[in-house]
């Protein structure tokens, strides 16, 4: 009974993680999408606004990729604790496990590049800029070439969290 409570929760925990790496990049891509009608030209408030909400969302992606990486490897310690041995797989579950991984580790990948690299620099250019002044030709040009380029990442990484979805589905299967 207590494996299974363990089980639950960590089951639980995994699936809000799963549901926040999804999400995440889903609606940071409505965004995205929606502030892409008013062009590659800076409109600061507007331009304000959507970066403080992409960058302020950071944390939360990595704390959910936390959680799921956390929770993934718990739950099967959890079945190695109260049976001495790690569970059978069917071979579907063992491939859904590895095309979860390499998913998981292609997100980390995207987000440390995103994250480490362009968001840095997105927020140095940013800070160039001001209300009431036209903006340097060339920072602009810099600044929307690295907002494409993060918005091609997170539009691979949300296919990424969708693969996780998925994959997710089969980890249990085992047919009798």
């Amino acid at each position: 009974m207590t494996e299974q409570i363990i089980h639950g929760i960590l089951l639980a925990l995994h699936n809000i993680a799963l549901v926040g790496c999804a999400a995440a990049p889903f609606y940071n891509r409505n965004l995205v999408a929606t502030r892409a009608q008013y062009g590659p030209k800076l409109h600061y408030e507007l331009d304000k606004v959507v970066e403080e909400t992409l960058q302020g969302n950071a944390p939360y992606c990595m704390a959910f990729i936390a959680a799921l990486f956390a929770t993934g490897i718990a739950m099967p310690l959890n079945h190695y604790l109260f049976h001495g041995a790690f569970r059978v797989l069917h071979p579907a579950a063992w491939a859904a496990i590895g095309l979860k991984l390499t998913a998981v580790f292609g997100m980390m990948v995207i987000m440390g590049q995103i994250f480490l690299g362009l968001n840095p620099r997105l927020r140095e250019l940013f800070a160039t800029f001001a209300a009431d002044k036209a903006p340097d030709i060339q920072a602009e040009k810099e600044f929307f070439e690295k907002r494409a380029r993060r918005k091609a990442l997170c539009e691979t990484c949300l296919k990424l969290a969708v693969a996780v979805l998925v994959c997710s589905a089969f980890i249990g299967f085992n047919p009798q």
